[in-house]
């Protein structure tokens, strides 16, 4: 005797669910991406606030001399 097939509701919220996994896997990692993005970003602009309070340090002769 063949075995009776799955009952189809069962079948569909199965998919759902595997659908719903990938769904929250993909925007688990769109966040991770978006804030690996904007730490990037972050360090670009400390990067050039710092250049530039260097160069306002030398113009106005704070630096000390290397010795």
């Amino acid at each position: 005797m063949a075995e009776a097939p799955d009952n189809m509701v069962l079948v569909y919220i199965r998919r759902i669910d595997e659908k719903i996994d990938r769904v929250i896997e993909d925007v688990r990692e769109v966040r991770i991406t978006n804030l690996e993005e904007g730490q990037a970003g972050i360090h670009r602009r400390l990067d050039r606030v710092e250049a530039r309070l260097d160069r306002i340090e030398r113009r106005l002769d704070l630096v000390e001399p290397a010795h």
